[in-house]
């Protein structure tokens, strides 16, 4: 059994499924806590602050979307959305709202848990790569980013982002001028097996949320840039800086 100590919040309309996860996750050494439509997942969620949120999208009072819009606001907590929804652009719409991944139901549990380690695993990891542990503040043009921190400045002003786009932008600035795959920023950012089948727009709506925060003009990107067949690459030449 492995032993963990983060909390875990599960919001799901369907008392089968928030029994079956409570129990999986309970046994592998989660604390689990659920909430059965959305307005109680935010109250929940402000008392007892958990580490990751398993959220369905279809619910009553608040559906899924609501309630990811409403903890973006507040929180960059990890949030992986189940969706019944059989429509691609349903089912992206939670990644475009702020949520980290999603799943498709009928879902594994399986599956889900090893998300979940993924998520979690990524969001107590510190980078590792020497160049950017070292710099302690890269500056690229008007933004700052402190990797101590891990945080995001653009003109002075903090720049929220969720734990999966930080990790997501310092993969591509500390590699700066080299392209990754979709399939590669998938294993490096997010955890996944390279044999693992998973929806690869995953990438390009995150992408797309990095730009939007970040580039003057997100629909003429000069920081992040699409290599036409190979994935993204960040082209600018960081600045070493010691202090904000």
């Amino acid at each position: 059994m492995e032993s963990h100590q983060e909390k875990i919040l599960v919001v799901d309309d369907e008392a089968s499924i928030r029994r079956i996860l409570e129990t999986r996750l309970s046994m592998i050494g989660y604390d689990v806590v659920t909430a059965g439509d959305g307005e109680e997942a935010l109250d929940t969620f402000r008392k007892v602050e958990p580490d990751l949120v398993v959220l369905d999208v279809m619910m009553p009072k608040l559906d899924g979307y609501g309630v990811c819009q409403e903890l973006r606001k507040e929180s960059d907590v990890p949030i992986i959305m189940l969706t019944a929804l059989a429509d691609v652009a349903d089912r992206i719409t939670g990644l475009e709202l702020g949520a980290d991944d999603y799943m498709a139901k009928p879902f594994s549990p399986k599956e889900l848990e090893s998300r979940i380690r993924s998520v979690l695993r990524r969001r107590s990891y510190r980078t590792s790569t020497a160049v950017i542990s070292s710099l302690g503040v890269i500056e690229v043009d008007d933004l700052k980013i402190d990797t101590n921190k891990r945080q995001v400045y653009k003109t002075g002003v903090r720049i929220r982002l969720t734990g999966v786009e930080y990790s997501l932008l310092e993969l591509l600035m500390s590699h700066s001028g080299k392209s990754f795959s979709r399939g590669e920023i998938l294993q490096q950012v997010w955890g996944y097996n390279a044999g693992q089948h998973a929806d690869t727009r995953v990438v390009d709506v995150h992408i797309s949320r990095l730009r939007g925060k970040l580039e003057d003009d997100p629909e003429n990107p000069e920081l992040i840039i699409t290599a036409r067949g190979a994935g993204y690459l960040f082209q600018r030449i960081i600045e070493p800086k010691h202090e904000l």
